[in-house]
């Protein structure tokens, strides 16, 4: 079994590179799960598959310079962006699968920490509309 350590994922938000200020990028999806138990499931439960979601999480190191992060998020807040990650910087393919969709920017958090600490941004996107998975 393959082994991995993250060292240069990759994160492009609106078609951004934001690599650069990301520490920590996480997707994940689910399906919601519907229950059409019966009495003649004698006392199982059955599920079905329902409506799909995902959430793209990350973090980032603040920057509020003129042309850093703070000022390439701020005005996205309350639009739907496209958004692509991969598990390294290289180009999409079987080993360095992107997945990639849409995320409504739904908050941003400019001032964020303790005394003593990096100054950061953790934020947490739903998708809008499928996540897809691809390798070329």
């Amino acid at each position: 079994m393959a082994k991995m350590v993250l060292l240069a994922q990759f994160l492009s938000l609106n078609g951004t590179d934001l690599s650069e200020y990301m520490r920590k990028c996480e997707v994940s999806v689910e399906v919601e799960d519907k229950d059409v138990t019966t009495y003649a499931s004698l006392g199982w439960k059955q599920v079905l598959g329902g409506l799909k979601s995902g959430e793209l999480s990350i973090e980032f190191l603040q920057d509020v310079a003129a042309t850093e992060i703070d000022s390439i998020m701020w005005p996205l807040l309350g639009t739907v962006v496209p958004f692509v990650t991969r598990l390294d910087q290289s180009a999409a393919g079987a080993s360095n699968p992107a997945y990639s969709g849409s995320v409504l920017i739904k908050g941003w958090n400019p001032v964020e920490g303790s005394v003593g600490d990096e100054a950061s941004v953790s934020v947490s996107y739903p998708t809008s509309g499928a996540v897809t998975r691809a390798v070329a």
